[in-house]
């Protein structure tokens, strides 16, 4: 048997309410505009164009209860907060009637976005991995199995920076449902167990700076609070 070169990384995993056991994190993946209000304020049509996808690492999801600190190469750290679904079966090609059997749970999670990167990007024509992908750049909620929270179709979805509501809105609003997003998905790649699918956000993204609160929630789901940290320059 072959041993490794060098010591490999812990497995991703995260807290699930109630429970003393963790989920395994494999993949991350986000979907890009999917509240109509959201895609206006970025500049965009929010016609029912078929969800696109980018991804995080999966060790960029971390519990969001206590200090997210402020990435470097950025003026411009932006929160997004979103649906988190936690897929709990493989699955490709699935149709919207059967995806959801294939959903282990839900989280609240916040995308956090290095905007200025993210803009420079798009104008260059480049991927979006530096915007999107540094590290704690996806603080999140303890998941919660699906058991105990079914599957929201509607809720509303909200993000407070020091007590000042800056996002509100509900799932129902959302141009994609997410038996639809894990459909789309699966077409491209087979869905595994312990993958993250990041729902998308409503609209109200704005700036955090250092020493900022942050609280968010999802009504039937969950909540989050963080504070933001110092600057990693």
């Amino acid at each position: 048997m072959s041993a490794y070169t060098i010591q490999p990384s812990k497995i991703p995993a995260f807290p699930i309410t109630g429970s003393d056991e963790l989920f395994p994190i494999r993949r991350v993946f986000c979907v890009g505009r999917n509240y109509s209000e959201h895609a206006r304020e970025m500049g965009h049509d929010p016609d029912r164009e078929p969800p696109f996808f980018f991804m995080k690492p999966a060790d960029a999801v971390v519990s969001a209860d206590g200090v997210i600190n402020y990435p470097p190469l950025t003026q411009e750290l932006h929160h997004e907060v979103e649906l988190v679904v936690a897929i709990g079966k493989d699955g490709f090609n699935l149709s919207p009637e059967v995806a959801l059997e294939h959903v282990w749970g839900y989280g609240v999670g916040v995308d956090l976005t290095r905007r200025d990167l993210q803009a420079q990007a798009k104008k260059m024509g480049r991927p979006w991995d530096w915007a999107k992908g540094f590290d704690e750049a996806a603080p999140c909620s303890a998941l919660t199995p699906v058991r105990a929270t079914g599957h929201p179709e509607a809720g509303w979805i909200w993000l407070r920076v020091n007590g000042v509501e800056r996002q509100a809105g509900d799932l129902a609003d959302q141009i994609w449902a997410v038996n639809e997003v894990i459909s789309h998905a699966s077409k491209s790649v087979k869905l595994k167990a312990g993958d993250l699918i990041f729902t998308g956000t409503p609209a109200g993204v704005g700036s955090l700076k250092v020493g900022d609160s942050v609280q968010a929630g999802i009504d039937g789901i969950g909540k989050l609070a963080f504070t933001v940290g110092p600057r990693l320059d």
